[in-house]
Order: structure tokens, then C-alpha cells, then sequence
């Protein structure tokens, strides 16, 4: 019996050892291809969007408009006074420091400055809302517009005062 098998392995045998013994170009490489290199790695979903803050409260809303006319008010006061200060420095124009005229000028501006206080007060109470809301994750845009308005009206009291006290020091 093992004599026929022997002839039928030197047969399978050849004819597998041939089959190795072929053209190398004849067949394709098996190394990695460039296409089967990339990786597929694709970006991440954006993250949803956050969700809409939630809108101020009433008493929120009532506050701000109270301070609003609290700058009001203060900046109506500013505004009194403004005429007679002017006319207190122009009359110190060229005066000595520290002279009658130059003293009763240098009070008026103070006088200025401390209506100008009042609506700083206001302002400080406004950046704090402003603040908490942020804080909180609260709609800020509400309150966003009455700070512009109230920095807008303490931004002209600045730009008078500015100007007179530099005409004082001259």
C-alpha cells in the first residue's frame, strides 16, 4: 500500500512546489495597498446647540427700569448743576490755585462728581445683576441694554467733567 502512495505524493508534491516556482509579476503583490492605509477615522458630530438661556424674571425686569431712572434722576441732577459749574470755572480761568475763586470752582466740580456718584451707585448695582444672570445662565441681553444706556449717560457726565476740570488746572 505504500507504494502507491508514494508516487501519488511525488506527484502532488511537484506539481504544489511548481505552483510556487511561477513569474513573480503574474500575480499581485500582497503587501498593503496605499488605499488600504487610510484610516477611516471621520470628525466628530458638532455638539448640539446650547439650549435658549431662560428669560429674566418680572422682578428682574422691574429692577432694572429702577435703575435706569435712578441714572436718570442722577444725571437730571448733573445736568442742574452744570450751568453754575461752568460759570464757576470760567471765573477761575487764569485764577491761582488755591485762590477764593479757584477754591469755590474746585467745589462746584465736586459737587458735580458726587451726582455723578449717585448714578455709579446705580451702575454697580446693574454690573452685579449682571453678573448673577451670567452666572446663572439667564438671558443677559435685557440687561445688556439698560447697562448700555446707564454707561452711555455716566460716559457724557465723564467727558464734562473731564473737560472742566481741565480748564481748572490751567
Amino acid at each position: 500500500m505504500l507504494c502507491r502512495i508514494t508516487p501519488l505524493l511525488i506527484a502532488s508534491a511537484s506539481l504544489a512546489l511548481g505552483a510556487c516556482s511561477t513569474k513573480e509579476g503574474a500575480y499581485p503583490s500582497l503587501a498593503k495597498r496605499p488605499a488600504e492605509r487610510i484610516t477611516a477615522t471621520w470628525p466628530p458630530a458638532p455638539p448640539p446647540p446650547p439650549p435658549a438661556p431662560p428669560p429674566l424674571d418680572a422682578a428682574t425686569v422691574s429692577r432694572l427700569d429702577g435703575l435706569l431712572a435712578q441714572v436718570t434722576a442722577a444725571d437730571a441732577r448733573f445736568q442742574g448743576k452744570q450751568a453754575r459749574v461752568r460759570a464757576a470755572v470760567a471765573a477761575a480761568r487764569g485764577a491761582a490755585m488755591g485762590s477764593e475763586a479757584w477754591s469755590v470752582a474746585s467745589v462746584a466740580v465736586a459737587e458735580l462728581e458726587s451726582a455723578r456718584a449717585e448714578a455709579m451707585v446705580a451702575m454697580a448695582q446693574l454690573d452685579s445683576i449682571y453678573a448673577d444672570a451670567r452666572t446663572e445662565g439667564r438671558d443677559v441681553g435685557e440687561i445688556e441694554a439698560t447697562r448700555g444706556k446707564a454707561l452711555a449717560i455716566i460716559a457724557g457726565q465723564d467727558r464734562v467733567l473731564d473737560s472742566l476740570k481741565g480748564l481748572l488746572e490751567r
